[in-house]
């Protein structure tokens, strides 16, 4: 992660998850470490995966105590198997143990949405579709779980409701009509700002297409309308795929024809990445 990113935005979201951990002290660490000692730890893999999120898992300890030493074997990205030393941490004994559990959730979280994100991607390959996330992130760990998507292989969509102009169904619906809402919206956004819009059916689909939509979302259409709204489109719009897309059906949007797929589940259903820190002893 850039490291001006980690200190404007990570920093205090760790922090803030540190002091969820330790309201008032770690009355575990405490009790067998009264004192400084160092010591260090490894960090293994459990299970095959793709890594992703190591900076934060060792900003953790940094943030704990600036002494801490932590060195990696791989990099963000890198596939690992089950058994394989990732890293150590080296340090005050104190700060292994207060950090040890907030450090490996953003770890196997981050390392299991870039794992599942690129088995997705790799059913994409070749196929010319851009593979998206969405909104659908736990909140907190937006900044996290969407660069875990990227290391994995895929692209993110907006990063929060000032990023763009994305027009859903209860949009329609405040404004009356497909074709107000994209005028209001053209009326009212910077003109750099692309107007994406989400239809269900092929009227919509048309309708979004004369009052100038510059993208439009294909929502939970079954892949025989997507066809027919990729056909009507023509180029004139760009198009997206998107509701309830997963790693088990996503093959069927291959040959669709569509520019983009988005799937909220690659963040909120990805299992988390199995990882543990082992064999703590003082030095």
């Amino acid at each position: 992660m850039n490291s001006i990113t980690m200190k404007l935005q990570a920093d205090e979201l760790i922090r803030l998850a540190l002091q969820e951990d330790i309201t008032s002290e770690d009355v575990s660490t405490n009790a067998v470490m009264p004192t400084e000692q160092q010591g260090t730890v490894e960090l293994i893999a459990k299970e095959d995966g793709i890594m992703a999120g190591l900076d934060v898992y060792a900003r953790v300890f940094t943030l704990l105590d600036p002494a801490t030493v932590v060195a990696f074997q791989v990099k963000d990205g890198d596939r690992v198997q089950p058994g394989d030393l990732i890293g150590t941490v080296t340090g005050d004994i104190r700060v292994l143990l207060s950090g040890e559990r907030v450090a490996l959730n953003y770890l196997q979280r981050m390392s299991g949405i870039a794992t599942y994100t690129r088995q997705v991607a790799d059913l994409l390959e070749g196929s010319g579709v851009t593979l998206l996330d969405t909104r659908k992130t736990t909140p907190n760990c937006r900044i996290f779980e969407k660069y875990a998507v990227r290391i994995g292989g895929g692209c993110n969509h907006r990063y929060n409701l000032s990023d763009g102009v994305l027009l859903k169904d209860n949009h329609i619906g405040a404004a009356g009509s497909i074709t107000n809402a994209i005028n209001m919206a053209k009326a009212y956004a910077p003109f750099v700002r692309k107007i994406e819009i989400e239809v269900e059916t092929l009227e919509q689909v048309k309708e979004a297409v004369d009052a100038g939509a510059d993208i439009i979302m294909l929502d939970n259409m079954t892949p025989n309308t997507m066809r027919q709204a990729v056909q009507l489109i023509d180029g004139r719009a760009q198009t997206e795929c998107s509701g309830n897309i997963t790693k088990e059906n996503i093959a069927r949007i291959r040959e669709i024809g569509v520019d983009f797929v988005s799937s909220g589940a690659l963040t909120h259903s990805a299992p988390i990445l199995d990882i543990s820190m082992k064999h703590l002893h003082a030095i």
